[in-house]
């Protein structure tokens, strides 16, 4: 039989994917389980299995486009299963086949053989375009399908919005023609300007209308002297109503006309400029709408200081060696993390979120650090749990294994849900001071500056010297609904404790 395959839920919450690679093409045998496909959500990338074992008999979608869950992507020949309960191919209804068009929810694939198919019945297209050109075309009652043809490649807001306007363009010029047909027939016989009068002025001294004429043409910015009429009423020449409508609209016809032509023409003159486009989709739009949401509905406010971390420099390089052996690669911050971790428990205010659909601050009593990391697709989040708990090697160790799967792309939406705290390290990349957005629901973000060589006065046996230390900045935003600046200054403080002296994290 034959066995249609449908885009699963394949993660919380999604609830569409980019098909990014086929694994398989028709007339593969597959097992059951097997992965079929290669879906990028706006999560994660996941693996599509197979649900039988069979062979491809058809593919439903191409290599990037973005799929919908629930729609019907591959298409299994499976042996040994009752044909009756196969997913038949109805022919269409006579009023389907009358149309000679059917929607992409409506199509149905026509069985193959040797009989010729009836040439009134299309067949489905799919048509690449992201979800935010879809849901444009919704709202403007756009089928994508219609100008799949007309367009090459992926469907753009553009085209949308093109097609859109050149259909009500001639919804109104076939509506203006029914309308001029009903007035000719109503009209006086002897009422009658031709188009060619329309483009032309004419230049009277006198001109005879009734009131509401003379009012209309007011309204519109139109001298009666300059519309053109061949009637004349007392030996005066007549212009009617209709008349004035008719040449107000010819005037403003030919005004759009010449602005259009001016944009041709200043387009035309401006220079080219080397440019090139790709798709706002996937991870990149829902990190952007995520920001976007923080943003603007957080009050944001960042508390910046610096910390003295001389000997958390020595301390690394002290374990450095002993933490290779173990084939564990010790950075600075797995200490910043177990840091963080005993300075929460000191100021449980920070390790909140705010509910607000129940008006609540949760507090939570568990601290789950999550790491900003960089890929290629923007920043992904990976969480390690139960920082506290966990020894500074195996929280290295974890944190290594999360943030390459991350820049891999194989991390699990799973691996990335549950945080408390987030820390930015943007001192990998160089820099000193941020003001990072806070990854919502928590409740502050804290970021990371690089460690530099800077002048500070120590204090030694009662004496003051100025030495080279080793410093670290920090920026911690926070959300100004659920802290205050006090909260933010505690909690800084206490992270300093803890670099600062980092053996005090053997007391944790």
């Amino acid at each position: 039989m034959v066995r249609e395959f449908e885009l699963p839920d394949v993660g919380e919450g999604v609830a569409e994917g980019e098909l990014l690679r086929w694994r398989v093409a028709p007339g593969d045998a597959v097992s059951e389980d097997q992965p079929v496909a290669e879906v990028e959500t706006d999560k994660a990338v996941v693996d599509v299995p197979s649900p039988v074992d069979g062979v491809v008999e058809e593919l439903r979608a191409t290599e990037g486009e973005v799929v919908p869950v629930g729609d019907v992507i591959i298409v299994f020949r499976v042996e040994g299963e009752n044909e009756s309960d196969e997913t038949a191919v109805t022919p269409p209804d006579d009023a389907t086949s009358e149309s000679g068009s059917q929607t992409d929810d409506e199509a149905t694939p026509q069985p193959t053989g040797d009989a010729p198919s009836d040439p009134a019945v299309t067949q489905s297209v799919q048509v690449p375009a992201p979800p935010s050109v879809r849901r444009l075309a919704r709202e403007l009652g756009v089928d994508i399908s219609s100008i799949a043809d007309s367009s090459s490649g992926r469907i753009t807001e553009s085209d949308i919005r093109a097609y859109a306007s050149e259909s009500s363009t001639q919804e109104r010029s076939n509506q203006q023609t029914a309308a001029a047909g009903q007035r000719d027939q109503q009209s006086a016989p002897a009422q009658s300007v031709s188009s060619a009068q329309m483009q032309e002025t004419a230049d009277r001294e006198t001109t005879v209308a009734v009131p509401k004429t003379r009012h209309i043409a007011a309204e519109e910015g139109i001298d009666l002297n300059t519309v053109p009429t061949d009637e004349r009423k007392d030996g005066e020449p007549f212009v009617t109503l209709e008349t004035v409508r008719e040449y107000a609209e010819a005037h403003q016809q030919a005004q759009k006309t010449d602005r259009e032509a001016v944009a041709r023409r200043a387009a035309t003159d401006e220079p080219a400029r080397p440019e090139s486009r790709k798709p706002y989709t996937g991870i990149r739009q829902t990190i952007g709408s995520a920001m976007t949401e923080s943003k603007y509905t957080a009050p944001h406010v960042t508390h910046q200081d610096e910390v003295d971390v001389t000997a958390l420099v020595d301390a690394r390089s002290a374990l450095k060696q002993a933490a290779e052996e173990h084939d564990i690669r010790l950075t600075y911050l797995p200490f910043v993390m177990k840091a963080c971790a005993a300075a929460l428990q000191e100021n449980p205010q920070i390790n909140v979120s705010l509910d607000e659909a129940n008006e609540e601050i949760v507090e939570k009593q568990y601290y789950n650090i999550g790491i900003a990391t960089a890929t290629d697709d923007g920043l992904l989040v990976p969480v390690v749990e139960d920082v506290d708990t966990k020894g500074l090697l195996e929280v290295a160790a974890e944190t290594y294994e999360k943030t390459q799967k991350a820049r891999e792309r194989s991390l699990s939406p799973e691996e990335m849900r549950g945080g408390t705290f987030t820390i930015s390290n943007i001192g990998g990349i160089g820099g000193e001071y941020g003001t990072p957005i806070i990854n919502q629901p928590e409740s502050a973000i804290l970021a990371l500056g690089e460690i530099k060589k800077k002048p500070r006065v120590v204090e030694r046996d009662g004496e003051e010297t100025i030495e080279p230390r080793h410093v670290m900045t920090l920026s911690l935003s926070f959300d100004h609904r659920v802290l205050d600046g006090a909260d933010a200054a505690q909690f800084t403080n206490a992270v300093q404790k803890y670099l600062r002296n980092p053996s005090l994290l053997l007391l944790e």
